[in-house]
């Protein structure tokens, strides 16, 4: 129920047959509220504390008919790290793995800020470990933790904050400042910083839904904070043309079994510009690789790797939806002739996993980011000049996806069908996707000064 300030209080109603005579009445919004009383003394009272709330201009719960002061009151033994182990209970059942691991994550580095006292303060780094391991992960709420962390975990249970001094700005303030650090006290990464603000907005967003202040004002909103610059945009230098995308695939082809076996695998990356946990997901009822021609491949999932200790069934890995998509959603994307040949020589080659997978370990596991990740280390090194494998060109395997999709941009593919193929909004393309954005609206400009000069046009 909303807060109001439409409040209306009666005379106090004498009942003579009841066992508590005195019976006090006032409305909040359209609800009806009352609560009887022995002695006319204690309803006057009571009155007059709801009389007085009111002129000092405080709104009023309509479900529960109190004032907002009494509300916090109520509400007051509520700690920080209470309401932090119950926004882990709410949000975790439906929450992705690796959005489990980033909610340990935020609340791990923001908690340990927000005591009362310092003394007996457990060092940063079992802190880190008791919350981070134990007291976010509900999958290990069961489990006895060890006695260095059940002590650090009392210990927060005793010094944590009242949720409520959290209306204050400058307590505020501790929480940013603290999400803008790494352990060792050197500044975080502007996304990481980004990231786990967002979960304290959604974590004192809950705060005031649960009326623990005075006010249903998230406190966050009333501190100015400025979000550190954060280079979303892919760097030119970082993207392969497509002679040295080329290379690099034969380079990755000429490491013996392996090698050959992650050559389509990579070649998903660039050519249909997908997430290397969407390749690692892909399954042949999802291609479609006609004999000559353009195919096509719909993708429908990621396997994207967490850890055993934040998934539901105890693997590395989960499946997930396609990322900003609806569960079942899908993205069509064409993909060349060549690379339709390469893909069907795989499947020819390699077969499929039991589950229809085309990419696989030795085991016939899911791939890791390790192993693939020394294959193309090694491509890399193998294939680049010393000049080139000293920058950031393609050092990392989602690179061949920014390659993907500023090759198709570079020529002249709409922007709207790049965001499509790269399951992108086309606000996240042209912020992400900038400078190369620049270098083909130049060329646009030179084209037009030619057909200009052609029909004679003043420059």
């Amino acid at each position: 129920m909303p807060l109001t300030y439409d409040v209306r209080l009666y005379s106090i109603e004498v009942r003579r047959d009841r066992p508590k005579p005195y019976r006090l009445r006032w409305v909040v919004g359209q609800r009806k509220h009352s609560k009887s009383y022995q002695l006319k003394a204690q309803a006057d009272g009571r009155r007059s504390e709801l009389m007085a709330a009111v002129r000092r201009g405080e709104q009023f719960d309509e479900e529960k008919g109190l004032p907002t002061s009494e509300l916090r009151a109520l509400q007051g033994s509520i700690t920080w790290y209470a309401h932090t182990r119950a926004y882990i209970d709410r949000k975790w059942a439906a929450a992705p793995a690796k959005s489990r691991k980033n909610y340990a994550d935020a609340l791990a580095t923001i908690t340990p800020a927000l005591v009362k006292s310092a003394a007996g303060k457990p060092d940063a780094a079992l802190l880190r470990r008791a919350l981070y391991g134990w007291a976010y992960n509900r999958n290990r709420w069961n489990e006895e933790p060890p006695e260095d962390v059940a002590q650090a975990l009392r210990w927060l249970e005793k010094n944590s904050l009242p949720v409520s001094a959290l209306e204050d700005a400058a307590t505020v303030r501790l929480a940013l400042d603290a999400l803008g650090l790494k352990i060792d006290g050197k500044p975080a990464a502007p996304r990481t910083a980004r990231r786990k603000r967002a979960c304290l907005s959604d974590v004192l967003g809950l705060a005031v839904e649960e009326r623990y202040f005075t006010m249903p004002v998230n406190p966050l909103t009333t501190v100015k904070w400025v979000a550190p610059k954060s280079a979303e945009e892919v760097d030119p230098q970082s993207v392969a043309n497509p002679r040295q995308a080329r290379s690099l695939l034969q380079g990755v082809r000429e490491q013996g079994p392996r090698g050959e076996h992650l050559e389509a695998f990579f070649g998903c990356l660039y050519y249909a510009a997908m997430r290397p946990a969407e390749a690692t997901a892909l399954r042949d009822s999802q291609c479609h690789l006609p004999e000559t021609g353009w195919g096509a491949l719909t993708l429908r999932e990621g396997a994207v790797r967490a850890g055993r200790n934040w998934t539901d069934d105890g693997s590395a890995h989960e499946m997930r939806h396609l990322k900003a998509r609806a569960v079942k959603d899908s993205r069509p994307v064409p993909i060349p002739p060549h690379f339709v040949r390469l893909l069907r020589q795989h499947i020819a080659t390699y077969g499929v996993a039991p589950d229809g997978r085309l990419f696989r370990t030795s085991r016939g596991g899911l791939l890791q980011e390790t192993g693939y990740g020394e294959v193309w280390a090694r491509a890399r090194k193998e294939v680049l000049t010393a000049r080139e494998h000293g920058s950031l060109l393609a050092r990392r395997p989602y690179d061949l996806r920014h390659a993907g999709v500023s090759f198709w941009l570079s020529s002249g593919v709409e922007p709207m069908e790049c965001a499509r193929r790269a399951g992108h909004t086309i606000a996240v393309l042209f912020r992400v996707y900038a400078k190369v954005l620049a270098q083909t609206q130049q060329r646009a400009n030179d084209r037009i000064d030619a057909a200009l000069r052609e029909w004679n046009e003043p420059e």
